[in-house]
C-alpha cells in the first residue's frame, strides 16, 4: 500500500498529508543555528564616569597596584553582553563604591593584551547586567 493511500484511508487531513509529504520530499530541513551578533553597548566618556571609576581606569593603565585581590582576574563574559572573544581576553577590576562594605556592583572590564594597553574597556554599575563602552580621552 502506498503512503498516499494509507493516509487517505486513515482519515488524515489534507494539511497533515501535505506536511508529511513535504517532509518526506526534503522540504523540511533543520536550520543551522546562526550566531547572533552582540549588540554594541552604549558608550560613555571617561570623564563622565564616577571619580572612582576614573581612578580604577588609571590603575589599569598603570598596571596597579589594585586594592582587591580579585582585580585583574579573567572575566568570562557569561552574560554575553560584550563582543565574543577567546577566554582570557577580558579582565575585570573593581570600582570602589562609597559606603559599600563589599566590592559592590561597579566594575570595569577591559580586553586585550597587554592589560596595561587594552583594546577596549567597559563600565558596569549593576554587576554585569549592562555595560557601557568607555571612550578614552583623545591622545591615549
Amino acid at each position: 500500500m502506498s503512503l498516499l493511500s494509507w493516509l487517505a484511508r486513515s482519515g488524515a487531513s489534507a494539511v497533515t498529508t501535505a506536511l508529511l509529504l513535504s517532509g518526506l520530499a526534503g522540504g523540511v530541513q533543520a536550520k543551522e543555528a546562526t550566531p547572533t551578533a552582540t549588540p554594541a553597548p552604549a558608550e560613555i566618556s571617561l570623564s563622565e564616569l564616577p571619580a572612582q571609576a576614573q581612578e580604577t581606569h588609571r590603575l589599569i593603565l598603570a598596571g596597579g597596584p589594585f586594592p582587591h585581590a580579585k582585580d585583574g582576574v579573567v572575566f568570562g563574559n557569561r552574560e554575553r553582553l560584550l563582543p565574543r572573544k577567546a577566554r582570557g581576553f577580558y579582565r575585570e577590576y573593581t570600582v570602589k563604591t562609597p559606603g559599600a562594605r563589599t566590592r559592590g556592583a561597579r566594575r570595569i572590564v577591559c580586553g586585550g593584551t597587554p592589560p596595561t594597553a587594552p583594546e577596549a574597556c567597559y563600565y558596569t554599575d549593576d554587576h554585569y547586567a549592562s555595560f557601557k563602552r568607555i571612550r578614552a580621552a583623545a591622545g591615549r
